[in-house]
C-alpha cells in the first residue's frame, strides 16, 4: 500500500476479491452492513455483487437476468439502491405503438427479480430513431429517484420532456409532461436541457436554454430559464427567467442549497452579428431565492490571463485565441461561507473508422480526459481565483458499431453535457480516467492517476501523458484558499501495486469514498478519506 500513502490521504483496503473475470463497473451504494455493486462478465452479462462493509470481502455474485417485456428484449439501464432496496431498471421500445418504456423490478440479494415489476414510463415518441433517452438523478438523501425522458418531435417543431420523481417503493410522487415549441428556421438554433435536479422537500428543477441568431436585429436571442416544481405548491409549474445579454451559456449545473438555488457554468461571447463564438469565454454564476423566485445575482466572469496562458500557451493566449468549449463540470462544491468551487474537466470522445461489414463492424473509441479547471467564486458570484490541474489521460476501447451507446445530441437538441461512458465499455480502461475531488476544512484536494515521470510537476507544458494506465500512480493536488497548487506524490513507487479506478467509486460524503482498485488479476475494494 506504500504508493497510496500521500499526505493526508488515507486508503484502507479489504480482502482480495476472487479472480472471477467479473469487472466491477459501478458501486451502487452501501446499506445493511453491505456494499452493493454492478459488474460485467463477458460481452453483456450483468452481475450483482455484494461485499461485506467491514472486511470488504465479496459475499456473493449473481447474474442479473431481465425477462422480455411483451416478447421484446429489455435493454439494461442501471442498478439502483434506494433506502436499502435494490432495483433493476431497463428500457424497451414498442415500434408499433411508438412508445418508449422504462421498467423497474425489485431485485433480491440472490439476484432474483421479483414478479412485481413496475412500468415507470410510457413515453410517446415520434419514431424509433428519435426516441431520445432516459436520464437519472438520485435525490439528495439517495432514497428517491428522479428520471427524465426527453425526445424531439420534428413534425411539431417541439421537444418533449417527461419527468417523474419516485420514492423508495417506486411510487410516483410527482409527474409532468412538457412540450416546448421551437423555431429552428432561425440561424444557429440550439435547444438544450443542461441539467435537472431534485432539491430539498422533493422539489424538482429543470433548466432550459434556447438560443438563436436574429438576422434582422443582428443579435443573439437567449432564453435561459428554470422550470421549478415545488412540493409546497402541489408541483405547479413556475418559470424563472434569467436575463442573459451578449453572452451564450455553454453548460449549466444546478446546486440546490436550502432556499437558494445556484446555477453555474461556462459561457461564450457573442459577435456583433449575433453569432456565438463557440469558445469558452469564462464562468457565470446565478443565484435564485426560491421563496419568491427572485434572481438575486447574475455574474459573468471572463477567464483571467494566467488561466488562459495555462490552457492555450502564452503566445496563443496573448493573441486572443479561443479556449475550446470542451470542459464539462464534474463537481460543484458549496463552501461554508456561501461561495462556490467549480471543478471542470477537459473531456472528449474520438470515434475512429469502423472495420468490418454491417452489424459485425467494430469501431475504435478513444476517451480523453485532460486538464482540470478549478474556479472559486465569492458568495455574490464574483471571481476569486482560478487554477489548472495539469493532466493528460486517454483510454481506447473497441466496440460494436451498433452499440456505441452515444446519444443525447441531435439536430441542435441536447440533454446534459458530460461524457457518459456506456457501462459495457467500462472495465476496459476508461474507468482509470478522471479525478476524485475531496473537500474538507475549506480546502480542496483532487486525486488523479498519473505517469510516474510527472512526479512534482505542476507546469502543464511539461506534463507527460498517463500512457499505460495499468502502471499509473496516484497524485494529489491540494488547492489553497488563494488557489495555489501543492502537489503531493507517493514517496515510494511500487511495482505491481494496486491502481485506483476513479470512474468506479461511491461518494459517502464530500471527503470519503468507497473505491475500487486493481492490478492485473488482483482486485480490492477500499475506503479513501482525508485525515484531519
Amino acid at each position: 500500500m506504500a504508493q497510496n500513502k500521500i499526505d493526508k490521504i488515507n486508503v484502507t483496503y479489504g480482502q482480495e476479491l476472487p479472480d472471477d473475470k467479473q469487472k466491477l463497473v459501478d458501486i451502487t451504494g452501501e446499506a445493511n452492513g453491505k456494499i452493493y455493486g454492478l459488474a460485467i462478465k463477458g460481452k453483456d452479462t450483468y452481475m450483482l455483487k455484494i461485499f461485506d462493509s467491514g472486511t470488504m470481502a465479496q459475499k456473493s455474485s449473481h447474474e442479473i437476468i431481465i425477462p422480455d417485456l411483451n416478447d421484446k428484449e429489455v435493454e439494461f439501464e442501471n442498478l439502483y439502491l434506494l433506502n436499502g432496496k435494490l432495483y433493476v431498471v431497463g428500457s424497451v421500445y414498442n415500434k408499433k405503438e411508438k412508445i418508449f418504456n422504462l421498467v423497474a423490478t425489485p431485485l433480491s440479494e440472490e439476484g432474483k427479480l421479483s414478479k412485481d415489476g413496475v412500468v415507470l414510463f410510457k413515453s410517446e415518441v415520434e419514431k424509433k430513431s428519435a426516441r431520445g433517452g432516459f436520464y437519472f438523478r438520485k435525490t439528495q438523501d439517495e432514497n428517491g429517484l428522479l428520471v427524465m425522458h426527453a425526445s424531439r418531435f420534428d413534425k411539431e417543431d417541439a421537444v418533449k420532456y417527461d419527468i417523474k420523481l419516485f420514492d423508495d417503493n417506486l411510487k410516483a410522487i410527482f409527474s409532468t409532461t412538457e412540450k416546448v415549441k421551437f423555431d429552428d428556421n432561425h440561424k444557429d438554433y440550439e435547444f438544450y436541457i443542461p441539467d435537472f435536479q431534485a432539491g430539498l422537500n422533493d422539489d424538482v428543477y429543470v433548466v432550459i436554454n434556447e438560443g438563436y441568431r436574429d438576422n434582422k436585429k443582428k443579435e443573439r436571442v437567449e432564453r435561459f430559464e428554470i422550470h421549478a416544481y415545488k412540493s409546497a405548491k402541489n408541483y405547479t409549474k413556475e418559470v424563472i427567467n434569467i436575463d442573459v445579454k451578449d453572452q451564450s451559456p455553454i453548460n449549466c449545473k444546478i446546486v440546490p442549497s436550502g432556499d437558494i438555488l445556484h446555477l453555474m457554468g461556462f459561457y461564450s461571447s457573442v459577435r456583433e452579428s449575433g453569432r456565438s463564438n463557440k469558445e469558452l469565454k469564462g464562468v457565470y454564476a446565478a443565484t435564485v431565492n426560491m421563496k419568491d423566485n427572485s434572481v438575486t445575482n447574475v455574474k459573468f466572469n471572463d477567464l483571467d490571463m494566467p488561466t488562459r496562458v495555462k490552457l492555450l500557451g502564452e503566445r496563443r493566449a496573448k493573441k486572443g485565441k479561443d479556449v475550446p468549449p470542451l470542459y464539462n463540470i464534474i463537481q460543484i462544491i458549496g463552501r461554508e461561507d456561501g461561495g462556490m468551487i467549480m471543478v471542470s474537466e477537459y473531456q472528449l470522445v474520438v470515434i475512429g473508422q469502423s472495420s468490418g461489414i454491417g452489424p459485425l463492424a467494430f469501431t475504435p473509441v478513444t476517451y480523453i480526459k485532460n486538464e482540470i479547471i478549478v474556479t472559486s467564486l465569492a458568495p455574490d458570484g464574483t471571481h476569486e481565483w482560478s487554477n489548472v490541474l495539469p493532466k493528460e489521460q486517454a483510454a481506447s476501447v473497441t466496440t460494436m458499431s451498433l452499440g456505441l451507446g452515444f446519444g443525447g445530441v441531435s439536430n441542435g437538441f441536447a440533454v446534459g453535457g458530460t461524457v457518459m461512458i456506456p457501462l459495457l465499455q467500462m472495465g476496459k480502461g476508461p474507468e482509470y480516467l478522471g479525478a476524485l475531488p475531496i473537500y474538507k476544512n475549506g480546502e480542496l484536494s483532487i486525486l488523479i492517476n498519473d505517469n510516474v515521470k510527472n512526479k512534482g510537476i505542476t507546469d502543464i507544458e511539461e506534463i507527460k501523458s498517463m500512457g499505460n494506465y495499468n502502471n499509473a500512480v496516484p497524485s494529489l493536488f491540494i488547492f489553497g484558499k488563494d488557489g495555489k497548487i501543492t502537489r503531493k506524490d507517493p514517496e515510494e513507487v511500487v511495482k505491481n501495486e494496486l491502481v485506483i479506478r476513479p470512474g468506479v467509486n461511491y461518494s459517502k460524503t464530500d471527503n470519503e469514498y468507497i473505491i475500487y482498485s486493481s492490478r492485473k488479476k488482483s482486485d480490492k475494494l477500499g475506503r479513501m478519506f482525508l485525515l484531519d
